[in-house]
C-alpha cells in the first residue's frame, strides 16, 4: 500500500471527511480501515520537507518511506 495526497474539488459520494486547523481531508472508504488512527503532520527534517504519516496499523514500510504494509 501507498499513502498518496491529492488535491480534490469536493467529496466524492462515501467519503469521510476530517477537518484541523481549517484543513479538509477526506478518505475514501475503502482506505479509512488502514488509515484508522493515523495522524498526519508536515514536517521539515533539514532541506527535506513534507507530509509525514504515524500510522499504528503499520506493521512494515519500505526503505523510501513511500508504501506500508499493514
Amino acid at each position: 500500500m501507498a499513502y498518496k495526497i491529492e488535491f480534490a474539488d469536493g467529496p466524492q459520494e462515501g467519503d469521510v471527511e476530517f477537518e484541523s486547523n481549517g484543513v479538509r481531508v477526506l478518505v475514501d472508504p475503502k482506505s479509512l480501515v488502514y488509515l484508522d488512527g493515523t495522524q498526519l503532520d508536515f514536517v521539515r527534517e533539514g532541506l527535506n520537507e513534507g507530509f509525514k504519516f504515524l500510522n499504528p496499523n503499520e506493521k512494515d514500510r519500505c526503505g523510501c518511506g513511500e508504501s506500508f504494509n499493514v
